[in-house]
């Protein structure tokens, strides 16, 4: 029931991407930016220099760096550790006990750390609206987009992405700003989400869209 190693592997470009079946445009002033557990313990199974992660962690910096530019929030999730098995759930039946209470387990990524106006939010299941005030708080700011990032593509990325179309809130799904067990993996989040409930973009177009100067094109 342990996090699986992760082989290094390529992370998509345009021309892998699914046909979206929505062409929602990306509103600075309607968004918010997700970065979803980028959490030590979740991080650990990948080498940290190689693909999927050393881009994703690079994409994610230039996406937080517009939004914050262009007053878009930016929101994080973390899991806490040493979970009660009522807190755990039945996330224990699949996963086992989880991360432990140490900076080891539950830090964020430090080159991705929140700071400023960032909200760092305590997560409890896949879904980052699960258990949480994330929507309450987009409502409160009139936000009904959401741009998601982080780990893991085929789990809690895509099952936020869900729960936000259930809601009424358009997801975004950032194609190499997420990462996954596996390419196969990747790939299967991102057709789910293109044809169930979000649009999916590379970085480049929401830097494009985010009205970021230095802005970058999909290859």
């Amino acid at each position: 029931m342990a996090l699986p190693t992760i082989a290094p592997y390529p992370l998509p470009s345009a021309a892998d991407l699914p046909p979206n079946k929505v062409d929602w445009p990306l509103d600075p002033d309607r968004a918010v930016l997700l970065v979803h557990d980028m959490q030590r313990y979740f991080l650990g199974p990948y080498d940290a220099d190689a693909e999927p992660l050393s881009p994703v962690r690079a994409n994610i910096a230039d996406l937080r760096r517009a939004c914050r530019d262009a007053g878009v929030p930016v929101v994080y999730t973390a899991k806490p550790g040493d979970m009660t098995p009522r807190q755990r759930g039945l996330e224990r039946d699949f996963w086992g006990a989880g991360m432990k209470a140490v900076a080891e387990h539950t830090d964020i990524d430090p080159a991705l750390a929140p700071a400023g106006d960032d909200v760092l939010l305590t997560k409890w299941r896949y879904s980052a609206f699960a258990q949480t005030d994330l929507a309450e708080r987009m409502a409160a700011q009139g936000r009904d987009q959401i741009v998601v990032t982080g780990v893991y593509a085929h789990i809690g990325c895509q099952l936020t992405a869900a729960d936000a179309f259930m809601r009424d809130i358009r997801p975004f799904l950032v194609a190499d700003a997420v990462a996954d067990f596996s390419a196969d993996h990747h790939r299967s989040a991102l057709h789910y989400a293109a044809g169930r409930c979000a649009r999916v973009v590379l970085t480049g177009d929401a830097l494009a869209e985010l009205g970021a100067a230095d802005a970058r094109t999909g290859a």
